[in-house]
């Protein structure tokens, strides 16, 4: 790893990573996303290396993406021949995924390597827009498919040696995940349901009371308002999970608008 930046700290970001290629198809209802990822790198130190957990990885046991040249999965299904074209031709990490590998034996978190494993649309899609150049070294982490809010937290909580350098630890999911209520026209509706559960992970997040008890109240997510509406499963929340265990203090909110018709969030730790 390069010691160009090795002063700089970890960062931490959790984001809604839009529907499958749309975001770099053209399509409307992602233009306030698109923005607010392309200006991402300019709010945030360039990294040495990239750590990803996103929605569209589970296993039964964490696995830690361990391959050199990883490539990327088509992992979606029924859009132009153009999400097909799609390059992201970026290096894995080897040395990091074993250590990462040992973080999580140290914390009694049963892990597995996987040098097979291609990045998914929820890590290329976000990067192809961050840093179109492919130039920093990504892996990827999974969910475990237990979906079960402690074992995320801890997973993150594993982590934490990772801010000490100068690593941006992504959770790509989505703030919300109804994919019914989803409006691919990209009409935009306010919706006090999916506002509810929106503004308790502002609160939660962003606010310094909720930070001692912050694990608490994310191993109780679905006591969130409307928690159930706005993910009837719970994989493109966990990510965030991962990233409050990771974090050492509240989060900023960044981003604050509509992606297919939805409103949905980021927050940054920095």
């Amino acid at each position: 790893m390069s010691n160009e930046n090795s002063n700089q700290k970890g960062q931490v970001i959790y984001f809604s990573h839009g529907g499958g290629p749309l975001p770099i198809l053209g399509d409307s209802s992602h233009e306030q996303m698109n923005m607010f990822m392309k200006n991402l790198p300019k709010k945030i130190n360039r990294p040495d290396a990239i750590v990803v957990i996103s929605a569209h990885w589970e296993e039964d046991v964490v696995t830690i993406q361990s391959g050199d040249q990883p490539g990327i999965t088509y992992d979606y299904y029924g859009f132009p021949d153009a999400a097909y074209d799609i390059k992201y031709p970026c290096k894995g990490d080897s040395d990091l995924a074993l250590r990462i590998a040992g973080l999580f034996r140290d914390n009694a978190i049963e892990c597995n390597l996987n040098d097979r494993q291609p990045y998914d649309h929820g890590a290329y899609i976000p990067l192809k827009m961050m840093y179109p150049k492919a130039d920093i070294p990504v892996l990827q982490i999974s969910l475990n498919h237990n979906l079960d809010p402690l074992t995320h937290l801890n997973i993150g909580s594993a982590l934490k040696p990772l801010l000490e350098e100068n690593i941006l630890i992504i959770g790509s999911g989505f703030s919300f995940h109804n994919m019914v209520a989803f409006d691919f026209n990209g009409k935009n509706v306010e919706n006090r349901k999916n506002d509810a559960f929106q503004n308790k992970l502002i609160q939660v997040c962003c606010n310094e009371k909720y930070k001692e008890e912050i694990w608490d109240h994310f191993i109780n997510w679905e006591d969130f308002p409307s928690a159930r509406y706005c993910h009837p499963r719970e994989e493109h929340l966990l990510p965030l999970l991962v990233c409050v265990g990771l974090s050492t203090n509240i989060a900023t909110k960044v981003f604050d608008d509509y992606i297919l018709g939805k409103r949905a969030i980021a927050f940054l730790w920095q």
